[in-house]
């Protein structure tokens, strides 16, 4: 329980990165904008021809700042979206549009609820009585102010709904609403019915939130080293989105009114004020706490670790333990990227990884200490403090406090490491045993490691399912296989190379034939294809991508298994003409069944089929017509068992017990529905003549490799023989094949 617990955080952690990252780009259009349409930084360096109110820059610059803020004031909606993409399993485009939609839903909901309870009025005016900043305009919806935490609700649902539902099957009568399109339908059910819980859950939810805001930014300083050391601590286990994200995006963060709105959030107050910085003598520092120490350390503190791993490394190791380190350094100086030094260290000697921990949690504590107010829009390099910093002046954020306790915490880290790794020895990079080489390990070799063991393990295991890893091996491996599609009764394939596909083992699949043409592969499965094509489909989603393995016995095995296979292929064309020649008078039939021709057309052995597959009747056994009619009938007293979603062919049981597939045309899979009307329901009971299919033959003949239609009994039993009774110009409802079963 607790690892899948972990799990599921570890991917809500990952859903939050999507919409995480619009905001570096969001940010910058807005520091740009408010940094260089501010009156005052223009006076300041004497810019106003260039940057002056009408000018072309300006204006530009006005619409950096509108689109930046844009962004920032609708994340609850980027949020539901992102979120949503980020935790569905399958089809997330889906998941994308059913998040918005419900998003919308649960908002007019909401606001539905304050009209009908009279605390907003049908003007839209909030009611006097109403605590203030308890409502807010969300996407031109009043509703409450949910901020983040509306859009990771419907994110989180939404997903939830989309992994149990995506593949529901619905009765005959709603199979168009199935599938991935119940996905929007029940969203918006569900999610109705959701913002009218939320109208009475959420301010007691509000309540909650400001008790738990006040209690942190009650707590001080303290509160803030506490923040920074579990907010450091969890980045091994990629738990700190789901840590720090309300902090700065929702009221436990804080509360704060700017340019007469209630603002909630850290990041949020700082970015609001950002764009009000001309009415802002100084940002908040209890705002910017939960980020302003990453410049202490990312800028600082971290280079001056990879400056004494570097020290400390062997002589013979040091040039290239120095190029990897510096690169490292530098991407954690100017963007904020730590995982190449802290997952490095954390690696090898996790004892200092504890003092990073402690160092960086006490960094946003000092920076909350010296009122530095320095904002950003994902990490602590300086880009961001260029932006957010530097060009706000340091009037406005105390910059310029970052640099002396920058300087001691760079000798800081120096020291501690240098000492920690001589003295115990770590294995810090360029101190690797000498038949190790010298890198800078990621999250993904820690988490490598961690899976050793169970990978080990499963390698050895069985599949737990035989069948399509068997497929997958004939077709020569997942790395062979570019397209899995398939037909009413055919799994229909695309490989890379052709060569490395091995027909003895497709056929252990119980196969009924197998069909190939240059880089086509056809397994010729029967009506139940459709479940085989989705289970091979999950299976090629873990296994590994990688070709079949073929040692040269492999490959005798394969010659083996296809010399028996044309020689059986022989008897069994030398017992069927042995059967064609035997007396049928010593035969003696038990009963007979006739199937009548679904369409006008030309009736013809099935042999004629222009499909070798067909033709060789690996389907099944019976006839062919060529359609000159556009209408189809039933060829027996039935049931209608299934019909193909492409709608180009229909299972049939009559009610003599005889399964058939009527498949219009060859390879008309392919027009994906086009030139068919069904007109019959799965399940629907028929008779003899009813009509079952409208046919465009114009499309067809122009868009299809052939309109000859297979009319099938797909298991003829052992004693069972087809004959064939119309040869030539055939009506609808006259005999076509009959079926005799033998004593």
């Amino acid at each position: 329980m607790k690892d899948k617990i972990f799990g599921v955080l570890q991917r809500v952690g990952r859903s939050f990165m999507l919409p995480i990252a619009i905001l570096p780009v969001a940010g910058l259009l807005l520091g740009i904008g408010s940094s260089f349409t501010n009156e005052t930084t223009i006076a300041t360096y004497g810019l106003q021809k260039i940057l002056g109110s009408g000018t072309l820059l300006n204006s530009l610059l006005i619409i950096m700042n509108k689109v930046g803020s844009a962004v920032f004031d609708n994340l609850p909606l980027i949020f539901a979206v992102g979120v949503a993409i980020g935790m569905a399993k399958k089809e997330k485009e889906v998941a994308a549009l059913s998040a918005l939609i419900a998003y919308f839903v649960m908002n007019v909901a909401v606001s539905a609820m304050l009209l009908i309870n009279n605390e907003i009025t049908a003007d839209g005016q909030i009611a006097a009585d109403v605590l203030e900043g308890t409502i807010t305009s969300v996407c031109g919806i009043q509703s409450l102010q949910m901020g983040v935490f509306g859009g990771i609700i419907v994110g989180l649902g939404v997903a939830a709904l989309h992994n149990r539902f995506h593949k529901i099957v619905l009765p005959n009568a709603l199979s168009f609403f199935g599938g991935s399109r119940f996905i929007p339908i029940i969203s918006t059910i569900v999610y109705m019915f959701v913002g009218i819980l939320m109208y009475f859950v959420w301010p007691v939810v509000q309540n909650g939130i400001y008790a738990l805001g006040g209690l942190v930014t009650g707590s001080g300083y303290l509160g803030t080293l506490i923040f920074g050391i579990i907010k450091r601590a969890l980045i091994p286990f990629g738990l700190h989105h789901v840590f720090y994200m309300p902090f700065w995006q929702t009221a436990v963060g804080g509360t704060m009114e700017v340019a007469g709105q209630v603002v909630q959030g850290g990041q949020n107050i700082f970015f609001a004020q950002l764009a009000d910085s001309a009415n802002i003598a100084h940002f908040s520092a209890d705002a910017t706490r939960y980020f302003s120490g990453e410049f202490i350390f990312m800028i600082f503190g971290l280079p001056g670790a990879a400056l004494a791993m570097y020290r400390c490394a062997k002589p013979e190791k040091k040039k290239a333990a120095g190029g990897l380190l510096l690169s490292a350094a530098l991407a954690c100086m100017f963007t904020g990227i730590t995982e190449p030094l802290e997952f490095s260290f954390l690696f090898v000697a996790p004892a200092l990884f504890v003092v990073q921990v402690i160092l960086a949690g006490a960094a946003y504590m000092i920076a909350h200490m010296l009122n530095i107010a320095v904002g950003l829009t994902f990490s602590g390099g300086f880009l961001d403090l260029f932006l957010f910093g530097i060009l706000q002046g340091n009037a406005k954020t105390s910059w310029l406090r970052i640099i002396p306790v920058g300087i001691i915490y760079f000798i800081l880290y120096y020291v501690i490491f240098t000492f920690m790794i001589r003295k115990f020895n770590f294995k810090t990079p360029g101190r690797e045993d000498d038949d190790t080489e010298t890198k800078l390990y990621t999250k993904a070799d820690v988490n490598a490691r961690k899976e050793a063991g169970k990978t080990a393990g499963a390698a050895a295991a069985t599949s737990g399912d035989p069948v399509s890893e068997l497929i997958t091996r004939g077709l020569g491996g997942k790395k062979n296989i570019v397209d899995v599609d398939c037909c009413a009764t055919r799994l229909r394939i695309t490989v890379a190379e052709p060569e490395r596909v091995r027909d003895e083992l497709l056929k252990q699949t119980d196969s009924r034939g197998i069909v190939k043409k240059e880089q086509g592969v056809q397994v010729i499965y029967g009506p139940h294809v459709t479940v085989i094509k989705a289970k091979l489909e999950e299976y090629l989603e873990t296994a590994p991508n990688e070709f079949a393995d073929e040692t040269p016995d492999n490959v005798q095995v394969q010659e083996n298994a296809a010399a028996g296979q044309n020689s059986a292929e022989v008897e069994d064309k030398n017992a069927g003409t042995a059967q064609s020649l035997a007396p049928v008078k010593e035969e003696k039939i038990r009963k007979t069944a006739i199937i009548y021709s679904p369409v006008d057309g030309i009736a013809a052995d099935l042999s004629t089929a222009p499909d070798e597959g067909f033709a060789g009747k690996m389907m099944g056994d019976g006839a062919v017509v060529t359609p000159t009619e556009g209408t189809v009938y039933a060829p027996a007293d039935g049931e209608v068992e299934f019909i193909f979603d492409t709608k180009h062919a229909i299972g049939f049981q009559t009610d003599s017990g005889i399964p058939m597939l009527l498949h219009m045309g060859i390879d008309t899979v392919k027009l994906e529905g086009k030139g068919f009307e069904i007109l019959v329901t799965e399940g629907q009971k028929v008779k003899k003549g009813d009509p079952m299919m409208k046919l465009d033959l114009e499309f067809l003949t122009a868009n299809a490799p052939s309109i000859t239609s297979p009319i099938l009994d797909t298991e003829p039993e052992d004693n069972q023989r087809i004959r064939l009774l119309a040869n030539g110009e055939i009506k609808a409802g006259e005999p076509l094949f009959a079926v005799e079963t033998l004593e």
